[in-house]
């Protein structure tokens, strides 16, 4: 089946969120603006029509990608690469985007998981059965609870997670302004509300320097610290390594230093971390992800799929297929998508659902293709933007 157009929408997001880490803070938007906003693809093959979904991070830290560059590089570059050839053809598809327009993760990822939304629909199948098969038909999550002024703030979304949706993996932001000592009784504080019975991890993005990570490690062990996610600056593999030799059992995560496959074998090679969390939008969609989690496999290293999915069931499933279809012994902690399941607040472009959150778990959509429907009158009534690849 071969590609015959792409349509692009940039949708709006009614009811606005807002999330605080150790640079500084990503939101939704205000109602009509542009940036913040996700970005829908759809894509036509003779009849079948495969979607994708994903908003950008940006305004944020690590990934350079906005709405605007994301429609830029798909409408002027990718999209017209595209055109004329199979659905099946990821691997050429990929290429061309090597050899015509470099980096863009996010674009990329938003047409790779509709080309692999059309694959499954044209063959009858989940997305899933397309990557691996079902592996983990029931995926654990895990709540990102974010930085803020006050830790009562941070204990009221921790039990919130705990006590509404059944979450048993939390993560907690740090890198306070204040000083690691504060996040050091951020944690204290959480666990002391939520019990033994969770594991928390913790999550400078990239905010603390060595000394501080070894420090922080020290005084949260006695907290049962569940593991640390990339606590320095992502290209001092050197740091994370040392870290790590520091931590004494303490899981190290390795996230923005990761967003290749060749990020993937230098983290390895480093002997720099435990586990490689996969975001399907910083490593550029399912077929870059399968790549990276070879290279896992063969370095015997553990694999964390994330996500940010703000109110996105397409970024979410997306996310939840990869999880499915990766054998348990593989993974450390717990999917991190849990904001497209309706927790935050409903995705407006589908109207009923029941890919939603309970005990903390989720089930992996069974539907062909990603398995979620779109409410068409929905996305025309959200739409800010649209532009047509023919």
């Amino acid at each position: 089946m071969k590609i015959e157009r792409i349509e692009v929408f940039v949708t709006e997001l009614p009811v606005r969120v807002q999330r605080f880490f150790s640079s500084g803070s990503w939101d939704t938007g205000p109602q009509g603006r542009i940036l913040g906003k996700p970005v829908l693809v759809r894509i036509h093959a003779e009849g079948v029509v495969g979607y994708g979904q994903i908003r950008p991070i940006s305004p944020g830290h690590f990934i350079g990608d906005t709405t605007q560059s994301v429609v830029a590089a798909i409408t002027e570059i990718y999209g017209p690469l595209m055109l004329g050839r199979k659905i099946s053809d990821l691997e050429s598809i990929h290429e061309s985007f090597d050899l015509r327009l470099a980096g863009n993760p996010v674009a990329r990822a938003v047409l790779d998981i509709a080309l692999h939304d059309a694959l499954g629909k044209a063959h009858g199948v989940p997305v899933h059965e397309l990557i691996g098969g079902c592996c983990q038909p029931r995926i654990p999550l895990e709540w990102s609870v974010s930085l803020a002024e006050d830790a009562s703030t941070m204990v009221a979304e921790a039990i919130r997670a705990v006590d509404e949706f059944g979450v048993k993996v939390l993560c907690l932001k740090a890198a306070d302004r204040r000083g690691w000592r504060q996040d050091v009784l951020n944690f204290e504080t959480v666990r002391k509300a939520v019990g033994d019975d969770v594991v928390i991890g913790a999550d400078p993005n990239t905010g603390w320097s060595v000394s501080d990570s070894i420090n922080a490690l020290n005084s949260l062990r006695h907290f049962d610290l569940g593991y640390l996610e990339q606590p320095v600056a992502r290209h001092d593999l050197r740091g994370l390594a040392a870290v790590r030799r520091a931590a004494n059992g303490v899981p190290l995560m390795a996230d923005e230093s990761l967003f290749t496959v060749q990020d993937a074998y230098a983290l390895a090679q480093a002997e720099a971390v435990d586990a490689l969390c996969i975001k399907l939008y910083k490593v550029g969609g399912l077929s870059p992800a399968r790549k990276i989690a070879a290279v896992a496999e063969a370095t015997h290293l553990l694999l964390n799929v994330g996500g940010l999915a703000v109110q996105s069931q397409l970024e979410a499933a997306a996310a939840a297929h990869f999880y499915a279809a990766t054998p348990a012994r593989r993974m450390m902690g717990a999917g991190e998508f849990l904001f497209g399941l309706n927790t935050t607040a409903p995705d407006p472009l589908v109207a009923e659902t029941d890919f939603v959150v309970r005990d903390g778990h989720v089930e992996v959509p069974r539907g062909p293709g990603l398995g979620i429907t779109i409410d068409e009158a929905a996305l025309a009534r959200f739409t800010l933007r649209q532009e047509t690849i023919r």
